[in-house]
């Protein structure tokens, strides 16, 4: 097992081994790394957290969910689906709670998962959730993007820890797809 951490950590780090700052970032990503070689799988997480994928969506249009670009997954947006039906519809502010937007993003979030996991075979080959950009139906005068869509944010930290921290973007929209109150891109690092 000591093998196999060395020469992961030897692959993410290419810097000069005189700086005082690469010893910090070896930590980092000792720890980081350590963690996934002992056994925690990001499958195992989400039963952990008494979580299930539900079936990939199908696309709406002509499009593809996803598509992998060297290291990057990319994922079209993800509408908060449940047995092939949206499952919320309406705007935030006028016939949504925030709470109910915080579980409309979260599903949708769960539907991207099951979408990085056809196309990759495992979540356990993510290694970074680098981006999300939602979208959040808004009522006029609605200004709460962000906390609804940390209903998808805060999940990928649950599942992903450290890993799942990531560069987002929170924007309201006049309509959405089908009515859908939220939709989700994500852009996953993956090996």
């Amino acid at each position: 097992m000591f093998n196999v951490e060395c020469s992961i950590e030897h692959r993410e780090l290419s810097i000069e081994h005189s700086s005082e700052t690469q010893g910090t970032l070896q930590e980092r990503r000792f720890t980081r790394m350590s963690t996934q070689v002992i056994g925690m799988s990001f499958e195992r997480k989400l039963k952990e957290l008494h979580l299930e994928l539900p079936p990939p969506p199908q696309p709406l249009a002509t499009y593809v969910p996803a598509v992998q670009a060297g290291n990057l997954l990319f994922l079209s947006g993800v509408l908060p689906m449940r047995d092939g039906q949206l499952a919320f519809s309406g705007k935030l502010g006028r016939d949504l709670t925030v709470e109910q937007g915080v579980e409309a993003a979260r599903l949708a979030l769960l539907n991207a998962l099951a979408i990085a996991k056809q196309a990759l075979g495992t979540l356990d080959r993510i290694t970074r959730v680098v981006k999300v950009v939602g979208h959040v139906a808004s009522a006029e005068g609605f200004v709460q993007q962000p906390q609804v869509l940390n209903g998808a944010s805060d999940l990928l930290v649950e599942i992903f820890g450290e890993s799942g921290r990531h560069a987002r973007v929170a924007v309201g929209a006049a309509e959405l797809p089908r009515g859908a109150p939220v939709e989700i891109e994500v852009i996953f690092s993956v090996s």
